[in-house]
C-alpha cells in the first residue's frame, strides 16, 4: 500500500484541489483527479526520498508565528505599494545573505517560504553547507538590521517549533 501511495495526504490533497479547481464532482473529473493523485505522488517519491514529518516541538508558537507573519504581509503590502508609486529613485533593491542558526530543514524550508510570502522579498537561495540563506529585497536602507528582523519575527520562532 505505501508502494502505491507513497504520500497517502498529498494524494488526498491533490484530489480535493482538483475537484475544487474544476468545480465539479462529475465522475470523469472524479477519476482523473483520483489518477492525477495517485501517479503524481508516485512519480515524485523517487525524487524526494524518505520525507519524515517534522517534530513540532511548541504548537502554540505555530499560532503567534501566524499572527506575526499576517501582519508583516499586510504592513509589507502598504511599503511595497507606496515604494511603487512613488519615485523609483527611493527604491533600493539588494541581495543579502542571512546566517542560520536553524539546521532542521523543514524550518528551513518554512523560513524560505515566508519571506517568499512577505511582499517585497523573495528568497534566492542556500548556501551550499546550508548555514546561510540569500534573501533578495526590493528596498534595503539598513542589511544588519534586516537581517536581525528576519532573525528575530521569524527564525527564533522556527526554532522553538522545530528545534
Amino acid at each position: 500500500m505505501k508502494r502505491m501511495f507513497p504520500q497517502p495526504l498529498i494524494s488526498a490533497m491533490l484530489l480535493l484541489v482538483w475537484l475544487a479547481l474544476n468545480n465539479t464532482l462529475h465522475p470523469a473529473h472524479l477519476l482523473l483527479g483520483a489518477l492525477l493523485a495517485v501517479a503524481i505522488p508516485w512519480w515524485t517519491s523517487r525524487f524526494t526520498g524518505e520525507i519524515k514529518a517534522p517534530r513540532i516541538r511548541q504548537p502554540l508558537t505555530i499560532v503567534i508565528l501566524g499572527l506575526i507573519v499576517l501582519f508583516d504581509i499586510v504592513k509589507s503590502n502598504i511599503a511595497v505599494a507606496r515604494l511603487i508609486l512613488g519615485p523609483a529613485s527611493h527604491i533600493n533593491p539588494a541581495f543579502i545573505w542571512v546566517p542560520l542558526e536553524i539546521t532542521e530543514p523543514h524550518a528551513k524550508a518554512v523560513l524560505a517560504g515566508i519571506i517568499t510570502m512577505t511582499p517585497g522579498t523573495v528568497s534566492a537561495d542556500f548556501s551550499d553547507d546550508g548555514k546561510y540563506l540569500l534573501v533578495h529585497a526590493l528596498n534595503v536602507e539598513d542589511a544588519d538590521g534586516m537581517i536581525a528582523e528576519i532573525k528575530s519575527r521569524y527564525e527564533l520562532p522556527l526554532k522553538e517549533i522545530f528545534e
